[in-house]
């Protein structure tokens, strides 16, 4: 078994993959600043708290066990069980601020922004891995002595 198996590595590979994508959006939304009657776009976010609410309500029982929780494919943007992410769907941003007389309403201060909540989102990711990854160590007797 390797780490890539286990389904906590496989939700954090995911979750980066998924800001990935979100980061070259914002680099397509930042290098498209000037062009005329462009708006800019951002991934949907995934909201897994209803799955979480189901699973976690009083009474569920065995029946709702985590494990229990079927994966279902009914958008091109989800993730499959192998864990392959698809084609991202793309949304349009609602909250356009202000729009250049050509008609762009790319806010580049606001895309920076979300730039950086995204790469902060990513080292959260990578020390999530790597703070794991090293409790494993330990379980195996390979941590650090």
């Amino acid at each position: 078994m390797t780490a890539e198996n286990l389904v906590l590595f496989k939700a954090i590979g995911a979750k980066m993959d998924y800001l990935n994508q979100r980061q070259r959006v914002i680099a397509q939304n930042i290098s498209n600043s000037d062009t005329p009657g462009y708006r800019p776009q951002d991934l949907v976010k995934a909201d897994f708290s209803s799955v979480l609410k189901e699973i976690s309500r009083p009474g569920a029982g065995a029946a709702a066990t985590p494990a229990s929780v079927q994966l279902s494919l009914t958008q091109s943007g989800h993730i499959s069980e192998e864990g392959q992410v698809q084609k991202a769907q793309e949304k349009k941003q609602k909250d356009t601020y202000e729009v250049a007389p050509a008609g762009n309403a790319v806010i580049i201060e606001e895309q920076l922004i979300n730039s950086n909540q995204t790469v902060l989102d990513y080292n959260l990711m990578v020390n999530l891995m790597q703070k794991n990854m090293g409790l494993i160590k330990t379980a195996l007797g390979r941590g650090q002595q």
